[in-house]
Formats: structure tokens, C-alpha cells, sequence
């Protein structure tokens, strides 16, 4: 199957990476066009458009993650609210698709809201990216400031902090400061391939109690 992109439709294999010149006028356009599609993927860089349409594999990490984040958080008690996938805009300003993203300390300010614009409220605690047949560049991320991003790729865990308007790499969660994020997650994910995501999550529930 070849990638189709016409006025009236996008279908691309899953897989597929496009990347082309356009506009940011184009990116409005074929964000309207994707409505409440979540694929594929859509971004706006340096006056280039990336569509991505994910693979399997890509699915299947993400719904693990986020379910030991959830996992972590239920077990400290704390309450959240958690979007994934969504598109995360400053305004007019070209936005970015994290694969999820979860509202912790500022959950309160986001209760009902079906819209979220990053220039009236705050940013998410934590964004997850998973990086399979795309790259993400952390540097796409400073305008929204988010505190904390994870990147998952290839059996690893990279974390990111936002400190003086830039990101930079850390072993340790700001969010999970007592746990060891960074060796466990991948751990786990590889471990959902080997017996599936229910038998791993619950061996992860497990290790938490």
C-alpha cells in the first residue's frame, strides 16, 4: 500500500515517514483535515511537515508505559488525569503529539476541559514519546516547558528535565524521585513482549506492593 494524501483523505501504511515542505497554513490544514484521527501523527518544523503513521510495536509500548505510570501513581496515591495521544499548542503556534501525557500536580486545572491550549493552561507534569520509526528532538519541546519528558526507544529509557529554558538529561524522575524509573520501565516493556502486557503489568503491581 502507497501513502495517499488527497483533500479528502491521508492513509499512509503503518510505518511510514513523510517528510515535506509546507507551511504552517499547510499544517493548520491537514490538522483540520485529521480532525479526531489520532494517525497519522502530524508535526511542523522548520517549515517541514512530518507525517508518521505508527506500527504495532509503537502501540503497544506506549499503553505499557503509561499503564506503570498509572500503576506508580495509584500505588502513591496521588490522583492524575492523562491524555494520550494528543496535540499540545502554545496558541497559533505549531504544536507537538506526544504518545501520552499526564497532568499530576495541575491535574485540578484541567478537570472537564475537552480543549487544551498551552498558552492559557499549564503545561502537562509529564510527556512520553516513543520513538520507533521517528526521532524526537527534545529541543521541539522548550516552548511548551513541560517539566519532564520520556523517550523510549530501542530498550531505553531517556529522561528529560526543563531547567533555564533548556532540557537536560537525568537517571532520576522528578515525578518518581524514590523509584528507579529509568531501569525498570524498559524492563518491564521487554518483559510484555515475552509473557504480554497483562502478565507483565500485573508482575509490576506485584513489585510495587
Amino acid at each position: 500500500m502507497l501513502p495517499n494524501i488527497t483533500p479528502e483523505r491521508i492513509d499512509l501504511p503503518p510505518g511510514t515517514l513523510l517528510n515535506f515542505p509546507g507551511t504552517l497554513a499547510d499544517y493548520e490544514q491537514l490538522l483540520a483535515q485529521l480532525g479526531d484521527r489520532a494517525i497519522p501523527r502530524i508535526r511542523f518544523r522548520n517549515n517541514h511537515i512530518l507525517l508518521m503513521s505508527p506500527l504495532p510495536e509503537h502501540g503497544k509500548e506506549i499503553d505499557v508505559i503509561a499503564d506503570m505510570v498509572k500503576a506508580l501513581l495509584r500505588h502513591q496515591g496521588r490522583d492524575w488525569d492523562s491524555f494520550h495521544p494528543v496535540t499540545l499548542r502554545r496558541g497559533n503556534e505549531a504544536g507537538l503529539e506526544p504518545d501520552a501525557c499526564f497532568y499530576i500536580e495541575n491535574y485540578q486545572a484541567i478537570l472537564g476541559k475537552r480543549k487544551l491550549d498551552m498558552s492559557i493552561d499549564p503545561p502537562p507534569d509529564l510527556a512520553i514519546e516513543i520513538d520507533v520509526t521517528s526521532f524526537t528532538r527534545i529541543e521541539d519541546y522548550i516552548p511548551l516547558a513541560i517539566p519532564e519528558v520520556w523517550i523510549y526507544k530501542a530498550g531505553e529509557l531517556k529522561i528529560y528535565q526543563f531547567e533555564d529554558n533548556s532540557y537536560l538529561p537525568t537517571d532520576t524522575s522528578q515525578i518518581f524521585p524514590n523509584f528507579p524509573v529509568k531501569q525498570t520501565i524498559p524492563q518491564y516493556v521487554s518483559r510484555a513482549w515475552e509473557v504480554g502486557s497483562s502478565v507483565a503489568l500485573r508482575e509490576f503491581s506485584q513489585l510495587l506492593s
